[in-house]
């Protein structure tokens, strides 16, 4: 099972190469980045954008762009349309974000003609890892979906699983998480978490262990078990591989409050529910998580090809 990054980039080496389309590239950590993927053997970036911008960049920062293919477009939407199209016509297999507002990014991404859009549900999941837990930890969905609807909730899980099982870990543990751990009428998360531990029961949710509504120390911390109780009868007790959050507020608050305040933390992030893997970032995340989330795009595309949405 892996256990972090360095165990998926690991996964990624034994893969034929991946081919990854980026859009409006000229911006500095997202160079560095592509030239790190490449240097360790994620993927071969090809790079959309303003070429002079480009190579001025990559001359600045010492970036190698030898064995990178540019292609020049000045204009930035033309540039995503193109880049996005290289992914749809099956020449990539994944599309990154570079120096583009999100909005114009998701634009090209939902293209009715050159687009990765499938009908689905979009959804977006983050993958941590954190020293003091001995397992990578998902979260989803803090980024994309303000307030998912019960049954938005189960594509989650179902996108989630598949990037669980993508990174090397089978059958993972899914905590839809609550401020309690038992069924309140008048807390409608308390319920829908339980309708989805049903449907898990019931084989309609296949693949996991779900186990809702959990509170969070019970989903993350085995000693939080000790002093609750029935709690050492859960499914999971303190060892959740997939945190499933009730709206977007709960899970970016945890998100951002775990990489400003945990030491020697890392992540990656993608959006789920497209034809193929999308490399959603920020422009202030670090090279390190860029590359890290180009490595899970990677283990994930070839995970399509297997086992498509």
């Amino acid at each position: 099972m892996s256990a972090s990054f360095e165990d998926i980039i690991a996964q990624v080496k034994a893969l034929p190469t991946k081919t990854l389309s980026i859009c409006v590239a000229q911006d500095e950590n997202v160079l560095k980045a592509a030239q790190q993927a490449q240097a360790r053997g994620v993927a071969n970036p090809v790079l959309f954008g303003d070429e002079d911008k480009i190579r001025a960049i990559a001359s600045e920062c010492s970036i190698d762009l030898t064995n990178m293919k540019i292609v020049d477009e000045k204009d930035d939407e033309q540039a995503a349309l193109k880049a996005v199209k290289m992914v749809h016509d099956g020449e990539a297999d994944m599309y990154m974000k570079g120096e583009l507002p999100t909005k114009s990014f998701l634009k090209s991404v939902l293209n009715k003609e050159v687009g990765l859009r499938t009908g689905k549900t979009l959804s977006h999941v983050c993958i941590f890892e954190i020293p003091k837990y001995k397992r990578l930890l998902f979260l989803t969905d803090v980024a994309f979906l303000p307030y998912p609807t019960l049954e938005e909730k189960e594509q989650i899980i179902n996108y989630t699983v598949k990037v669980a099982n993508a990174c090397g870990v089978e059958n993972p543990k899914v905590a839809p998480l609550a401020a309690v751990e038992v069924v309140n009428p008048k807390m409608p998360v308390t319920v829908e978490a339980a309708q989805l531990t049903q449907w898990n029961e019931e084989g309609r949710i296949t693949g996991c262990i779900v186990d809702g509504p959990l509170s969070m120390d019970l989903a993350l911390e085995p000693e939080a078990a000790q002093h609750k109780p029935g709690a050492l009868d859960r499914k999971i007790v303190g060892d959740a591989d997939i945190l499933l959050f009730p709206d977007i507020h709960a899970g970016n608050l945890v998100y951002k409050t775990i990489v400003h305040m945990v030491d020697h933390v890392e992540n990656g992030n993608i959006l789920m529910g497209t034809k193929a893997p999308v490399v959603l970032t920020s422009r202030s995340d670090s090279v390190e998580v860029k590359v890290n989330s180009i490595a899970v795009a990677a283990v994930v595309a070839e995970n399509l090809k297997k086992n498509p949405w």
